[in-house]
């Protein structure tokens, strides 16, 4: 096929949020260096990192004027040097850097093949959400038969996983989601369905908990449910796993670990994981893949927006308005 000189993206024009992402019609098409492969992009994932980079809030994140968008899934249309592969014409899905445009680089060792029968929306979450949720449970968490899983966000692409993975591991999960949402959350299994908007989380845990509290939390509200989280989990032996900040930033004291919290609090970031641990990354997208096989994660279609959309689309997630995985076609 042949490749433009010019594309259609979305770039992110300032600090000030997601209302300030445009979309420009001659953004430079990317080459793919030594190690990358180009391609044309048939679905972006829209994720919370986004908006943390739109506020500026994300550690390390990209300064405007950029490109926004990380994970994306297409079709290899071009290969740089030293790449064995994926070939020509390959279905892939990798992160990288903005992904809300026509075209993308990605490098080729982890550009993932989109399972046989999946479409390209299908596919997003299997780079970004799946392996969050797994890493929380499993390498990090040590989920075992009989613990009890505390899922914020559960009706969530990352929550989603989460709850349908805990319950193929064995555990009671509960979970916690805006009353609007909560039969979807019921839907992919969870035992109990609590209101994330709700002022008593900790006491309902414990109550059903018959007061022990939860063995493992995976905690990605932040702000005031972080101090809820840290109140249900179970002492001493509980594990709360923190993966996000979308309700704001939170703080523990020493003293309140020492006096009033005992719980072992783990941090969690997908980027660090694959970078300073990539074997555990390894077996997490190992285990994850002989789940796809064994049919315990399937396919769902996300909600999808145009590329123009894309502004809205993040302002609907940062507003708690969706359900599942969002997607930019273009």
């Amino acid at each position: 096929m042949t490749i433009p000189a010019t594309m259609r993206a979305l770039q992110q024009t300032s600090l000030n949020g997601p209302q300030d992402l445009r979309l420009i019609t001659d953004a430079p098409v990317p080459s793919p260096g030594q190690g990358e492969v180009l391609i044309r992009v048939v679905a972006a994932g829209v994720n919370f990192a986004d908006i943390s980079r739109a506020y500026g809030t994300f550690l390390g994140g990209p300064q405007p004027p950029y490109l926004a968008g990380f994970e994306a899934a297409g079709e290899v249309v071009a290969v740089g040097e030293a790449v064995d592969g994926p070939q020509l014409g390959a279905h892939v899905i990798g992160v990288g850097y903005g992904a809300f445009a026509e075209y993308m680089v990605l490098p080729a060792a982890a550009a993932t093949p989109v399972p046989v029968g999946w479409s390209a929306e299908q596919a997003l979450g299997t780079v970004v959400n799946w392996p969050t949720a797994l890493a929380a449970l499993k390498p990090l968490g040590h989920i075992a038969t009989g613990e009890t899983v505390l899922i914020h966000a559960a009706a969530g692409a990352t929550g989603q996983a989460a709850v349908t993975m805990a319950k193929h591991y064995g555990a009671t999960v509960i979970a916690t989601a805006s009353p609007e949402k909560h039969e979807t959350v019921l839907a992919v299994g969870a035992d109990h369905v609590l209101d994330s908007r709700a002022g008593d989380l900790a006491a309902e845990v414990l109550r059903l908990t018959g007061g022990a509290g939860a063995d493992v939390v995976l905690e990605s509200a932040g702000g005031a449910t972080f101090n809820a989280s840290l109140a249900a989990t179970k002492p001493v032996t509980g594990r709360v796993i923190v993966y996000g900040v979308a309700g704001g930033e939170a703080a523990i004291t020493n003293w309140e670990l020492v006096y009033k919290h005992q719980v072992h609090i783990i941090g969690l970031n997908i980027g660090v994981l694959i970078e300073a641990a990539p074997q555990i990354f390894g077996e997490v997208m190992g285990e994850l893949s002989a789940l796809v096989a064994a049919g315990v994660l399937a396919p769902a279609q996300p909600t999808t927006y145009d590329l123009v959309d894309g502004s809205k689309a993040l302002g609907e997630l940062a507003a708690r308005a969706t359900v599942g995985k969002l997607a930019l076609v273009s």
